[in-house]
């Protein structure tokens, strides 16, 4: 009824004056997609094939001319004019929605998908106003550009809207980039399987020594800052190590393979596809599953033999029975540290979401191709060696930054957070096994007969389940709604799931032969 009495009020309103007001806000618009469509942001990521017409440069007299005509009645040459014109829209409008194909391969930027869609908006807006000053009884007409300009005006005052429309192609990149490496931690044979432990295991080793210079660091007694700020460079080092050396530490892995998981969610429409998700699940829980066995397998004992080697040879211990009481006291699972492994999840989920955003500005910028065409490194390590320099930094900087992030993110949020008054501290599954087996090696066997160390044990298993489980679930959730997937169908998938531990339970732990 409201819109209908706007339409009134717009039939009641002298012809003359609204349609002369049409028509310049058609000019305005007209100069404004020129103008964006001529610029060097947008064109040169627009499709060249689009542009061999020039379609932007010739619009705005392609309008002049149709305007021509329509302030002239008598005017034969309407017809040719106009579907000229609307010829060039359509050109326009093909242009325009061939850029986020190339943001899509070249990295995204929120600027220019913003600028794209101010430009589709102001195509269609363009429709509108032609349709009204054409209808010969334009009510109806003018009654679905109120309607919709009312919608736009509503979406300008959402900020969830917003969010939705101008990030959502980031968060879908940043989550495909994670996808992207994923893949990789996903084991699908025996073969894959032992190669996952072995570069497990050799993450598990690194971590050791991350313990004991965690306790040299501490032992220092720095104040908070410059203690959470040497912690998380010790981290960023060691898990960097990790990296270089091509081992892995398991937790890393949740917050990569969540997005490669929520890809195969596109296709259990269909049984087949269904089937292949749930092979997919048991994949990745069994590659999880080695990742902290392979971890855990070698930093405890490393840790225990580097103890007993100090005993040995100085006759004490690296890390003394004091450490040990702390350990066994924060580490209980009587305390917050479980709280503190889902929080330490949050983390994990967040240095992948960095390392996307800024493997995505690295290619949106080409900064590979600076590197490799850079006068001053070319004359340093000649063009060859410039080119292969540029490519690692192309497949290695989703990496650096993840586990530099990662590292400095464990040490310093914890003491930026104590400024506030807020206990935070952070529960990394393989550093944590890695304090209670220093522990253990500082208090001797004995200690295996007291019960505080077995409920840090406990806590330990817990913060595994954690770790995991909550920067998996968040990038889960994360790749989900980036796709627009909608997963309405969570009874089936959760049947199909079960029935598969029932059938092949050791399928979620034993890899299979070929």
């Amino acid at each position: 009824e409201l819109l209908e009495r706007l339409g009134l009020l717009f039939a009641g309103a002298p012809e003359g004056d609204w349609r002369e007001e049409m028509r310049a806000a058609i000019t305005v618009l007209v100069s404004a997609v020129r103008s964006a469509g001529l610029s060097g942001a947008l064109r040169v990521r627009m499709d060249p094939q689009r542009l061999a017409s020039r379609p932007f440069r010739n619009l705005a007299t392609a309008w002049e001319q149709v305007e021509q005509a329509l302030v002239d009645p008598a005017h034969a040459g309407l017809p040719a004019r106009l579907q000229y014109l609307r010829g060039l829209l359509d050109e326009c409008r093909a242009a325009v929605r061939s850029v986020p194909d190339h943001l899509e391969e070249h990295g995204v930027s929120v600027d220019l998908m913003f600028g794209v869609e101010q430009m589709q908006a102001r195509l269609r807006r363009v429709e509108e106003l032609l349709a009204v000053l054409l209808a010969e009884h334009p009510q109806r007409e003018l009654l679905r550009l109120v309607a919709d300009l009312v919608a736009v005006v509503h979406e300008r005052r959402s900020i969830r809207t917003l969010f939705a429309r101008h990030y959502s192609l980031l968060a879908r990149k940043v989550a495909e980039r994670s996808a992207e490496t994923g893949e990789h931690y996903i084991t699908r044979n025996r073969e894959e399987y032992g190669d996952m432990l072995r570069r497990a295991g050799g993450g598990g080793l690194v971590i050791a020594g991350t313990t004991f210079m965690k306790f040299a660091i501490a032992a220092i007694g720095l104040s908070a800052f410059w203690g959470g700020f040497w912690a998380g460079v010790n981290y960023a080092v060691s898990f960097v190590l990790i990296l270089l050396l091509h081992w892995t530490v398991a937790t890393k892995q949740p917050a990569m393979t969540a997005p490669a998981l929520a890809d195969k969610l596109r296709h259990i429409d269909s049984d087949a596809g269904l089937s292949a998700f749930v092979d997919e699940v048991a994949h990745l829980f069994r590659s999880q599953t080695a990742g902290i066995i392979g971890n855990l397998a070698l930093a405890a004992p490393m840790v225990l033999v580097v103890q007993l080697a100090a005993w040995l040879s100085l006759g004490k211990p690296l890390v003394g029975a004091h450490e040990a009481e702390h350990v066994l006291h924060s580490l209980t699972v009587l305390g917050p540290s479980l709280f503190f492994a889902a929080f330490t999840g949050v983390l994990l989920f967040a240095s992948s979401l960095i390392a996307g955003w800024v493997e995505n500005w690295f290619v949106f910028h080409r900064l590979d191709s600076a590197i490799a065409w850079n006068p001053r490194i070319v004359a340093t390590l000649g063009a060859t060696r410039a080119k292969r320099w540029s490519g690692w930094w192309r497949e290695n900087i989703s990496g650096l930054t993840a586990n530099i992030s990662l590292g400095l993110m464990l040490g310093l949020v914890p003491a930026l957070l104590g400024f506030f008054g807020l206990p935070i501290e952070v529960r990394h599954v393989t550093l944590s096994t890695g304090q209670l087996a220093a522990a253990a090696g500082a208090l001797g066997w004995d200690v295996l007969r007291h019960w505080p160390f077995w409920l840090c044990v406990i806590s330990i298993l817990g913060t595994g389940v954690l770790n995991v489980g909550v920067s998996f679930f968040l990038a889960f959730k994360v790749a989900l709604r980036s796709r627009g997937i909608r997963l309405a169908d969570q009874k089936r998938v959760r049947a199909a799931i079960w029935a598969r531990m029932r059938r092949q339970p050791l399928s979620f732990l034993v890899p299979p032969k070929a």
